[in-house]
Protein backbone atom coordinates (compact mmCIF):
# COMPACT_ATOMS: atom_id res chain seq x y z
CA UNK A 1 0.00 0.00 0.00
CA UNK A 2 3.26 2.28 0.66
CA UNK A 3 4.21 1.60 -2.13
CA UNK A 4 1.41 2.40 -3.91
CA UNK A 5 0.77 5.72 -2.49
CA UNK A 6 4.43 6.74 -3.32
CA UNK A 7 4.13 5.81 -6.78
CA UNK A 8 0.81 7.90 -7.14
CA UNK A 9 3.06 11.12 -5.43
CA UNK A 10 5.73 10.70 -7.65
CA UNK A 11 2.95 10.54 -10.80
CA UNK A 12 1.42 13.95 -9.56
CA UNK A 13 4.76 15.34 -9.59
CA UNK A 14 5.33 14.39 -13.10
CA UNK A 15 1.70 15.88 -14.03
CA UNK A 16 2.69 18.93 -12.39
CA UNK A 17 5.57 19.17 -13.91
CA UNK A 18 4.46 18.46 -17.37
CA UNK A 19 1.43 20.68 -16.50
CA UNK A 20 3.74 23.84 -16.23
CA UNK A 21 5.58 22.94 -19.42
CA UNK A 22 2.65 23.11 -21.41
CA UNK A 23 1.35 26.17 -19.47
CA UNK A 24 4.95 27.87 -20.62
CA UNK A 25 5.23 26.16 -23.91
CA UNK A 26 1.28 27.74 -24.84
CA UNK A 27 2.44 31.19 -23.08
CA UNK A 28 4.74 31.81 -25.82
CA UNK A 29 2.74 30.22 -28.78
CA UNK A 30 5.08 27.51 -29.17
CA UNK A 31 3.53 24.54 -30.20
CA UNK A 32 4.50 21.12 -29.43
CA UNK A 33 6.40 19.95 -32.92
CA UNK A 34 8.66 23.26 -32.25
CA UNK A 35 9.56 22.64 -28.81
CA UNK A 36 10.22 19.17 -29.64
CA UNK A 37 12.26 20.36 -32.81
CA UNK A 38 14.23 22.59 -30.45
CA UNK A 39 15.56 19.84 -28.08
CA UNK A 40 15.64 16.51 -30.42
CA UNK A 41 12.20 15.05 -29.73
CA UNK A 42 8.93 14.35 -31.68
CA UNK A 43 5.49 16.09 -30.48
CA UNK A 44 4.50 12.97 -29.55
CA UNK A 45 7.07 13.01 -26.70
CA UNK A 46 6.86 16.84 -25.86
CA UNK A 47 2.69 15.44 -25.28
CA UNK A 48 3.94 12.19 -23.09
CA UNK A 49 5.72 14.75 -20.66
CA UNK A 50 2.88 17.75 -20.88
CA UNK A 51 0.62 14.94 -19.43
CA UNK A 52 2.75 13.56 -17.29
CA UNK A 53 2.42 9.80 -18.92
CA UNK A 54 6.45 10.38 -19.30
CA UNK A 55 9.09 11.41 -15.97
CA UNK A 56 11.22 14.34 -17.65
CA UNK A 57 14.68 13.77 -17.24
CA UNK A 58 16.75 15.97 -15.42
CA UNK A 59 18.90 16.82 -18.79
CA UNK A 60 15.94 16.89 -20.47
CA UNK A 61 14.38 19.79 -18.15
CA UNK A 62 17.11 21.68 -18.06
CA UNK A 63 16.88 21.48 -22.29
CA UNK A 64 13.20 22.64 -21.66
CA UNK A 65 13.98 25.32 -19.77
CA UNK A 66 16.53 26.51 -21.55
CA UNK A 67 14.08 26.76 -25.25
CA UNK A 68 11.68 27.95 -22.53
CA UNK A 69 13.56 30.76 -21.27
CA UNK A 70 12.26 29.73 -18.17
CA UNK A 71 14.64 28.62 -14.77
CA UNK A 72 13.99 24.86 -13.89
CA UNK A 73 12.15 26.35 -10.82
CA UNK A 74 9.89 27.17 -12.65
CA UNK A 75 8.18 23.47 -13.45
CA UNK A 76 7.99 23.36 -9.93
CA UNK A 77 7.01 26.45 -8.65
CA UNK A 78 3.52 26.74 -6.25
CA UNK A 79 3.71 22.74 -6.00
CA UNK A 80 2.91 21.82 -2.44
CA UNK A 81 5.90 20.29 0.17
CA UNK A 82 3.55 17.29 0.38
CA UNK A 83 3.31 15.74 -3.20
CA UNK A 84 0.25 14.20 -1.38
CA UNK A 85 -1.47 17.32 -0.67
CA UNK A 86 -1.36 17.75 -4.98
CA UNK A 87 -5.22 18.24 -6.27
CA UNK A 88 -5.82 15.79 -9.06
CA UNK A 89 -5.36 16.66 -12.37
CA UNK A 90 -6.63 15.82 -15.61
CA UNK A 91 -4.16 15.25 -18.47
CA UNK A 92 -6.25 17.71 -20.44
CA UNK A 93 -6.17 20.52 -17.57
CA UNK A 94 -3.68 22.73 -17.41
CA UNK A 95 -3.43 24.51 -13.43
CA UNK A 96 -2.37 27.43 -15.05
CA UNK A 97 -2.27 31.28 -14.81
CA UNK A 98 -2.61 31.46 -11.22
CA UNK A 99 0.59 29.21 -10.70
CA UNK A 100 2.27 31.28 -13.20
CA UNK A 101 2.27 34.44 -11.69
CA UNK A 102 4.97 34.62 -9.65
CA UNK A 103 7.35 33.74 -12.65
CA UNK A 104 5.74 35.96 -14.68
CA UNK A 105 6.24 39.40 -12.40
CA UNK A 106 3.22 38.99 -10.67
CA UNK A 107 2.44 38.72 -6.77
CA UNK A 108 3.77 35.90 -5.07
CA UNK A 109 1.83 32.96 -4.58
CA UNK A 110 0.97 31.41 -0.95
CA UNK A 111 1.21 27.71 -0.71
CA UNK A 112 -1.90 27.31 -0.31
CA UNK A 113 -4.52 28.66 -2.60
CA UNK A 114 -6.36 31.77 -1.38
CA UNK A 115 -10.25 32.20 -1.54
CA UNK A 116 -9.84 34.15 -4.70
CA UNK A 117 -7.79 31.61 -6.42
CA UNK A 118 -9.72 28.80 -5.22
CA UNK A 119 -12.92 29.92 -6.84
CA UNK A 120 -11.64 30.34 -10.61
CA UNK A 121 -12.84 27.35 -12.77
CA UNK A 122 -9.48 25.55 -13.75
CA UNK A 123 -11.16 25.60 -17.72
CA UNK A 124 -10.98 29.17 -17.55
CA UNK A 125 -7.22 29.54 -17.57
CA UNK A 126 -7.26 26.91 -20.87
CA UNK A 127 -9.15 29.12 -22.97
CA UNK A 128 -7.78 30.51 -25.78
CA UNK A 129 -9.15 34.00 -24.67
CA UNK A 130 -7.20 34.08 -21.89
CA UNK A 131 -3.86 32.90 -22.93
CA UNK A 132 -4.47 35.43 -25.84
CA UNK A 133 -4.73 38.22 -22.99
CA UNK A 134 -1.94 36.88 -21.02
CA UNK A 135 0.42 37.06 -24.38
CA UNK A 136 -0.94 40.66 -24.95
CA UNK A 137 -0.42 41.94 -21.41
CA UNK A 138 3.18 40.83 -21.49
CA UNK A 139 4.13 42.33 -24.67
CA UNK A 140 3.29 45.73 -23.34
CA UNK A 141 7.02 46.70 -23.06
CA UNK A 142 6.24 49.40 -20.16
CA UNK A 143 6.48 47.90 -16.74
CA UNK A 144 4.34 51.31 -15.65
CA UNK A 145 1.81 50.52 -18.43
CA UNK A 146 1.32 46.59 -17.75
CA UNK A 147 0.68 47.78 -13.99
CA UNK A 148 -1.97 50.24 -15.19
CA UNK A 149 -3.71 47.79 -17.15
CA UNK A 150 -3.58 45.31 -14.15
CA UNK A 151 -5.14 47.70 -12.14
CA UNK A 152 -7.57 48.22 -14.56
CA UNK A 153 -8.83 44.93 -14.95
CA UNK A 154 -8.76 44.64 -11.12
CA UNK A 155 -11.24 47.44 -10.62
CA UNK A 156 -13.66 46.42 -13.18
CA UNK A 157 -13.63 43.07 -11.15
CA UNK A 158 -16.43 42.64 -9.04
CA UNK A 159 -14.58 43.12 -5.69
CA UNK A 160 -15.60 39.64 -3.90
CA UNK A 161 -13.38 37.44 -6.59
CA UNK A 162 -16.27 35.98 -8.36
Amino acid sequence: MADEESGSRIHDLDVHVGARIRLRRTMLGMSQEKLGEAIGLTFQQIQKYERGTNRVSASRLYDIARVLDVPIGFFYDDMPLDPATLPPVSPQVVTGFAEAQQSFGGPPMTAAPTAATASVDASVLTRRETLDLVRAYYRIPDTGVRKRVLDLIRSMAPADGT
